[in-house]
């Protein structure tokens, strides 16, 4: 249940409890509270524990260039700690940064990896049961990972052949293609989920995991059909929030490693990974004519440069072109 916010201690004075309270008075998703407190925690750490009250723009600007100089990371990664730091100082302690003056990651343009369809359904169809139908769902839906687990019954809407994401990256919402091809095995998932529910319920269980505070708004619905997760885990756990014991969603890390293991037995060069079927996902419709707004809304980004680093991959292809050492 990593997904589910840790419960804090209302009567705390400590400082990350506090900053825990403040992030979700504003309303901000679970992963960003989790990232802006992992990369606070690491600027203290690196200060040898100082209070950030203490301290200001020249040990945010140290910190950064650390990050750039010495660990090497990602532009988005320094990125994000940067976020985090001017929500910490701006937003929570309303200290003024100022003009920083940290080095820069470098900037590195990166072509996603994209599997030709042979190669993903490869992947797919040397997997097994769950794992194989959440592989099917993010090549066939460009679904991420995390929206895939979190993927409830009332969200498959067969009438109209669209998945309905509701916990998506950002918390926005969007509709995807149902494939046909799916409609079948999605309905004996359906059934076995129905099943497994109807189980918990009479072992006195049954309820689930409802975001936003819902369950104190419907009463029942924790324990309703249509808000059970399409993927459930094979046993059900304790709440971290209140010691509940609830049926939550398949853990991502063991379809990442089913993934992995795939990859691993076919012998695969490329770094395949489970993000890498939504980039063959967007990769396919680019290449069957479809336009860049389409695909950016099917796969959810918010900005069209987003979608449109698929073109560069496209173009990687030759454009069709045939090389004149092919020439007879």
């Amino acid at each position: 249940m990593d997904d589910i916010p840790v419960p804090i201690n209302s009567q705390s004075t400590r400082f990350i409890p506090l900053l825990r309270t403040f992030i979700r008075r504003r309303g901000l998703a679970y992963a960003t509270e989790k990232t802006y407190l992992y990369w606070i925690t690491c600027y203290i750490r690196f200060h040898k524990m100082q209070h950030p009250k203490e301290m200001g723009p020249a040990e945010v600007d140290e910190f950064l260039t650390y990050l750039s100089l010495e660990r090497k990371v990602a532009p988005s990664t320094q990125r994000g700690a940067l976020n985090a730091l001017v929500f910490l100082y701006h937003r929570f302690l309303e200290i003024p940064l100022g003009d920083l003056q940290f080095s820069y990651a470098k900037i590195s343009t990166r072509i996603p990896v994209v599997l030709s369809h042979k190669e993903a359904m490869s992947i797919i169809e040397n997997m097994r049961g769950q794992s194989q139908l959440i592989a099917r769902l993010m090549y066939g839906c460009g679904l991420r990972l995390m929206e895939s687990c979190r993927l409830r019954v009332q969200d498959i809407d067969f009438s109209m052949k669209q998945i309905i994401v509701r916990e998506s990256k950002g918390n926005k919402q969007r509709t995807t293609v149902l494939p046909e091809s799916l409609i079948d095995e999605l309905s004996a998932q359906l059934a076995t989920v129905k099943n497994i529910h109807e189980f918990d319920l009479r072992r006195g269980y049954g309820r689930v995991y409802l975001p936003y505070a819902l369950t104190r708004k419907y009463k029942n619905a924790e324990k309703e059909f249509k808000w059970q997760y399409l993927f459930p885990a094979s046993l059900v756990s304790s709440d971290p929030r209140d010691s509940t014991i609830r049926r939550h969603h398949v853990d991502e890390s063991w379809i990442q490693k089913c993934v992995k293991k795939s990859v691993r037995h076919l012998d695969m060069n490329k770094k395949a990974s489970c993000h890498t079927f939504r980039h063959s996902f967007a990769t396919r419709l680019l290449e069957r004519g479809y336009d860049l707004r389409t695909i950016q809304e099917l796969l959810g980004h918010g900005d069209i440069s987003q979608t449109e680093i698929y073109t560069h991959v496209v173009k990687r292809g030759g454009r069709g072109v045939k090389s004149p050492i092919d020439d007879c």
